[in-house]
């Protein structure tokens, strides 16, 4: 299957890739539907989906990361009323950056060690204070016109509670994944 996405081409998305995108975009919709906690901030929630979002970039890449973002959010947008353009662009943007790390990352080699924990942790607080501080604000007063004010309280907010949820969250679950893997060559023939 070829899937083809402003003048880039991305050949052969396996099946598996394509099933977990089906899979991360709907556990993304549940937990943001289903699982969030009120916070101070209006129209601002905490949340655990960006952990799963996390996960899944790290686990089939940038592609994967994309279309559960915007997927996963277009959906927890819809079931409430309409879609929130700047902060789905947001989900989309923190899906890619963290997918981009994950040929650095090879959490299918079995070892998910300090090393690579501190780097996936780097790479989602990076990565979310590019979607909330950067992207989600300025494309909310692009966008839809909003207070500079209110969409940068919403954006700090967003990022903190999101950095906070996404590395322990997303590094426990990562820590987990590792450990069903097999690292390459530790198997001997008898």
């Amino acid at each position: 299957m070829e899937l083809v996405m402003a003048g880039t081409s991305f050949k052969s998305i396996s099946i598996r890739t394509i099933v977990a995108i089906g899979i991360g975009a709907a556990l993304f919709f549940v937990l943001g539907r289903f699982v969030s906690i009120p916070s101070p901030i209006p129209n601002t929630t905490i949340n655990i989906q960006y952990a799963v979002l996390a996960v899944f970039a790290i686990i089939y890449g940038p592609v994967a990361g994309l279309l559960i973002g915007l997927i996963g959010h277009t959906l927890i947008d819809l079931s409430w009323g309409s879609p929130w353009w700047s902060w789905i662009i947001a989900s989309v943007v923190f899906g890619v950056l963290v997918g981009l790390a994950s040929k650095k990352i090879n959490i299918d080699s079995g070892k998910f060690e300090i090393k690579s924990i501190v780097g996936f942790n780097i790479v989602a607080v990076i990565a979310h204070l590019i979607a909330w501080i950067v992207v989600a604000p300025v494309l909310d007063i692009l966008i839809y016109a909003e207070p500079v004010n209110k969409v940068f309280a919403q954006g700090a907010f967003a990022a903190a509670s999101n950095i906070v949820t996404t590395c322990v969250v997303g590094t426990i679950i990562l820590v987990a994944y590792a450990k069903t893997r097999t690292a390459k060559g530790s198997l001997a023939k008898e």
